[in-house]
């Protein structure tokens, strides 16, 4: 299926298959968000914006009428950035002197706090399971034990640059894991909502 056009996934998405609308987020996922970051220069808003678009994207797979899927992303990316870039205009930023005016934050539970912890621990433990044994294990070093760089290098005798590469290709893993599972949390919220 990786093989298969534009036209021929988008024909497929339209037809329920998250298959087809997976491998169109993969292709398509890092140029929109590029796109959307050259106009806002925010990472976490690009983000969202990219997962509003394909979301979107999913929601109206059974009325949109796409003839050019890049042409298609491109102009959602636009209309996206500029209705960001209006509300952001619409709601000024008000600076407060009275500190004690401003509501106490809300208390949360430190429990369910340690519990959620553990629990995203045990799945990026399961989506680095993917990786070659050294990257992983490069990584655990760096992130776990939080050993420099210059000592993970001694400890295996490798070359610095070596364990930066590994610890590079480990966090790119590990973003493109979790942007396709947070994607797919969202449509799969969004069918259980609608349906």
């Amino acid at each position: 299926m990786r093989t298969h056009s534009d036209a021929e996934l988008w024909e497929a998405v339209t037809h329920n298959s998250n298959s087809a609308f997976s491998l169109l987020f993969d292709r398509y996922w890092s140029v929109i968000y590029k796109t959307v970051f050259s106009y806002i220069k925010d990472n976490e808003q690009s983000e969202e914006i990219t997962h509003d678009i394909f979301l979107n994207l999913w929601r109206g797979r059974h009325t949109l009428m796409v003839h050019s899927f890049p042409a298609y992303l491109r102009a959602s990316a636009r209309y996206h950035v500029y209705r960001f870039m209006k509300s952001a205009k619409a709601s000024p930023i008000s600076y407060v002197d009275d500190w004690d005016g401003i509501p106490a934050p809300k208390v949360t539970n430190a429990g369910d706090e340690r519990i959620n912890a553990a629990e995203l621990e045990t799945d990026v433990d399961g989506l680095l399971t993917d990786l070659p044994i050294r990257c992983r294990e490069i990584f655990l070093l760096s992130r776990k034990e939080d050993l420099t760089n210059d000592e993970i290098a001694g400890r295996l005798g490798i070359s610095k640059r070596s364990v930066e590469n590994q610890i590079t290709r480990a966090l790119k893993h590990l973003r493109i894991q979790l942007k396709a599972l947070i994607l797919i949390v969202y449509v799969a919220l969004y069918v259980y909502l609608s349906g």
